[in-house]
């Protein structure tokens, strides 16, 4: 009989991603069925799912009651949450809390949890702007606090944000950041690759139970973009290099000071803190399908 798992932001980047990576291994297409959450079934999105065969519920992770019936009957759980969407930490800590404690409810088997680390403890306390990084640190927190049984998918920086941040012109393009040309960032194609993470966990969860997973192909620097878009551009691209408050008067100022603080954190402190680099070789030992490299990226998300 086959296991339930239900994947929530199925229409987006990161559980499309789960589930077509479950759909398309044969051991996991075999082994489990699909519940896809997301707030309004009928949109095209999630229709192309119900297609394929995924059962489509809605629920709205502010209600308990509601997130707790989309997980009924679950042997497994991928979560994500959106911080983007309120722009608040307290409303995204209360959205995590409330999956996990109807994951705890349904005596869910396992959780993948996506996080991310928490900027303001890695820095101890220097980095105190950056919400969406300590939401799902403390949702994740609160998850071991409970004792549900969990692996957390640390997700990476995201390759689309550096190629979304180019600055175009037919004269040539430009990336400019308050990083040096060579720091190294651990990337990661979010849409392509949230899946080949999550179904290796899946797939070897005996391994990999309570245990921080981190999602990226590698580390490349800002250099290394520049040269791939510049490769698949055929037109001179340059990155630029500015101090923290000049990037900053560059943004909206909802937004600013947050992002200047991001790029401090990949920077100063190598986005996962001390020892990253370590445990990102040894997650990628469990991906269950090769993970897009930045020159494929780039390749495909043209055109420049």
């Amino acid at each position: 009989m086959s296991k339930l798992i239900t994947v929530f932001g199925a229409t987006g980047n990161q559980g499309g991603s789960v589930i077509a990576s479950i759909q398309g291994n044969s051991k996991l297409s075999s082994e489990y069925k699909i519940r896809g959450v997301t707030r309004d079934p009928s949109k095209p999105k999630g229709q192309a799912l119900a297609e394929k065969g995924v059962e489509l519920v809605k629920a709205d992770l502010s209600d308990k009651e509601s997130v707790k019936k989309a997980i009924d009957g679950s042997y497994a759980v991928f979560a994500v949450t959106n911080y983007w969407e309120y722009m608040s930490k307290d409303i995204e800590v209360t959205q995590g809390k409330n999956i996990a404690d109807a994951c705890k409810a349904n005596g869910v088997s396992l959780l993948i949890w996506s996080s991310i680390p928490h900027a303001g403890r890695m820095t101890n306390g220097k980095l105190d702007d950056l919400p969406h990084f300590d939401a799902k640190a403390e949702v994740a927190d609160y998850i071991r606090e409970q004792k549900i049984p969990a692996v957390f998918l640390n997700a990476g920086c995201f390759m689309s944000n550096f190629t979304g941040a180019l600055q175009k012109a037919e004269e040539g393009n430009s990336l400019t950041l308050n990083l040096h040309p060579d720091t190294k960032i651990p990337l990661f194609d979010a849409a392509g690759d949230t899946g080949k993470f999550a179904a290796g966990i899946l797939l070897n969860t005996s391994e990999l139970l309570s245990k921080d997973v981190y999602a990226a192909t590698g580390w490349y620097t800002p250099t290394d973009i520049v040269k791939a878009v510049e490769k698949f551009s055929g037109k001179k691209t340059t990155f630029n290099e500015v101090p923290d408050e000049t990037f900053r008067s560059f943004l909206p100022e909802a937004i600013a000071n947050e992002m200047m603080q991001t790029f401090m954190l990949v920077r100063e402190y190598a986005y996962y803190g001390p020892g990253g680099d370590k445990i990102l070789a040894e997650s990628l030992k469990y991906v269950a399908e090769k993970p897009t490299t930045l020159e494929e990226f780039v390749a495909k998300s043209g055109p420049y």
